[in-house]
Formats: structure tokens, sequence, C-alpha cells
């Protein structure tokens, strides 16, 4: 699979800490079935052993629904199970290092906050930039605040689709109007939501009519 901006609209962002009634498993699924265009699956505690299984699984699930499925940060076993792509932030493996690694095929994400570095993942080889946070998350406590003027900037300054990240929610999804984002990237909007099909397929909505204006 490749990028694109469709891919971008509604893009999920895997958090366990968020697992109640349902499994993980079927939190994805469920997200899936409400229409995310993307998911990435992040974990930092789980064993290499259970990350790669959990990771196959997943896999094969956004398969099913035809949804591109990425690996945050672990290169090695996004190669290893075969993901779609790989999402990378500044602190972690450069761009081209990776390119270099995963080949011509996989898609390459990476975080920025500022113009230099969304144009220095541009030339080293990223498909699309995750630009955040642009409002206040608990989600990541050490994400850096990017302002809706540097969001547009980053977004005139590349060309590859651009995806905005970091406390955004049904209620100010709308604020982003304008900054020539190609979607959004959810954490807990989605799966600490109640109903997370509900809510993703008016999350998508609303983020179809965001990019319009």
């Amino acid at each position: 699979m490749r990028c694109s901006k469709e891919t971008m609209l509604l893009y999920a962002v895997t958090d366990r800490s968020w697992v109640k009634e349902q499994t993980f498993y079927e939190q994805v699924e469920s997200a899936l079935k409400g229409g995310v265009t993307c998911v990435q699956l992040r974990e930092k505690d789980l064993s290499e052993e259970d990350f790669l299984e959990e990771a196959l699984a997943i896999r094969a699930l956004c398969h099913d629904y035809g949804v591109p499925f990425l690996i945050n940060d672990n290169v090695e076993l996004a190669i290893k199970c075969g993901a779609d792509g790989v999402h990378v932030g500044q602190k972690d493996m450069e761009a081209g290092h990776v390119r270099s690694l995963v080949g011509d095929e996989m898609i390459i994400g990476v975080s920025a906050q500022t113009v230099e570095q969304a144009v220095r993942a541009q030339e080293a080889g990223a498909d699309y930039l995750g630009v955040g946070a642009v409002f206040s998350t608990s989600t990541k406590a050490d994400a850096m605040d990017v302002s809706h003027e540097t969001l547009r900037k980053i977004c005139e300054s590349v060309s590859i689709p651009v995806v905005a990240i970091g406390g955004i929610n049904r209620n100010n999804i709308m604020e982003l109007s304008g900054s020539g984002i190609c979607g959004v990237a959810l954490v807990s909007a989605i799966f600490a939501s109640k109903d997370i099909e509900d809510e993703c397929r008016m999350l998508k909505k609303l983020s179809s009519e965001m990019i319009k204006v």
C-alpha cells in the first residue's frame, strides 16, 4: 500500500491503556469498522516477542479492511512483521537511514514540529509528516506544542501529506480548517470513547468537512 492524502484522513494511533470492556483487538476492529483510514501500532512496554505477535494479528486485521498498517518507532519489527510502514520521531532513526533499511515500498512517516524539520524529513525520503501537538494532550507528556500558524507554514513548505496530532477531538477538530493538513491522527479521541465505531464515523465526517473548508 502506498501513502496518499486519503490514507491520512482519519489516522488511528493505538493505546492499550484504554482497554476496558473490549479487548485491544476488538477496539482496533471497531475503529476500522467506523472508517479509520490508517492504523499505527504503538507499544512501549511489550516484549519483542509479544509485540511481534500482536503486530502480525493487527496487520492481518487492517489488511482485511484495506487499511495501511504502520509500526511506531521500531523499524526492525516493522520489517519483520511486514508492516506497510513505520513512523519515527525526531529522536529516533533518521528518515534517510530508515529508507535504506526498508526499501522503496514501505511508507515512512516522520514527526515534525518546525518547518526546518519538515523540509529535512521530506528531503530524506519521508512519505508523510505527523505534526503536533496542535492542542494540549496528556497522551504524550513530552510533546512539543505547535501553533496553528506553524502548522500552516509546514503544510505550505512541503509537498507530502501532513497529518495533525495532539489533543484533537470532535470539539476542536474544525479549528484546524484552512491549515492545509490532509487529516488528523487521534489516540484517546478514538480509543477512550465509549462507542469507538460510532465515534470514528463522526470523526471521519468532521475530518472530511474540516479539510474542505
